[in-house]
């Protein structure tokens, strides 16, 4: 099973109880009505990246979802709290590229998303052969990478939020793969 399709999404949730908080923030994403299984970090060869309101309706109820996950809470006052997930897609989309989770407590969503970003990156050039500085600033290395051809696109989607007194608050940013079977199959 290699999933040709897939969708971004984030939520946040607040609630006194530290798994309902969690469970807010899945029906944020848009998620909630599934098992998701969590996997590692690898974009398939030639995955499209679909709007999340059209993935979100190739779900069903109870199906067995995978994903990649970042999440992150607290239930400190006031401590911000993020998740992101980036992605480096690579130019030759017959092969594979990288999905990063990132999960922190301090960093703003541009902090967050950049390291993701970054981090996908990296991932993604070691297996390409890009040379590059790693301890340079990511816009430098960003414009290495897509100077060298290989690497055609990187992104994030995160979420962050601030603590809430006498609540937990839980932060996640998702990619979510869509089941080869729920994608309809074209007319010809």
């Amino acid at each position: 099973m290699v999933p040709t399709q897939m969708f971004l999404t984030r939520g946040v949730g607040v609630h006194k109880e530290k798994l309902a908080s969690f469970e807010q923030a899945l029906r944020s994403a848009g998620v909630a009505y599934c098992n998701l299984v969590t996997v590692s970090s690898i974009l398939p060869p030639n995955c499209k990246i679909v709007p999340r309101a059209r993935g979100e309706k190739l779900l069903n109820p109870g199906e067995i979802t995978f994903c990649v996950m970042a999440r992150s809470e607290t239930n400190e006052r006031n401590r911000l709290a993020s998740a992101s997930i980036g992605l480096a897609i690579p130019t030759d989309r017959r092969t594979y590229g990288y999905l990063s989770e990132h999960h922190a407590h301090g960093e703003t969503d541009e902090e967050t998303g950049e390291y993701t970003e970054d981090l996908a990156a990296q991932m993604l050039a070691t297996t390409l052969g890009v040379e590059f500085d790693p301890n340079i600033a990511w816009k430098e290395r960003e414009q290495v990478f897509k100077m060298a051809g290989k690497i055609v696109r990187t992104l994030n989607i995160t979420q962050s939020a601030v603590g809430k007194p006498n609540r937990w608050t839980t932060v996640i940013a998702l990619a979510v793969f869509i089941p080869e079977e729920n994608i309809p199959k074209r007319r010809r």
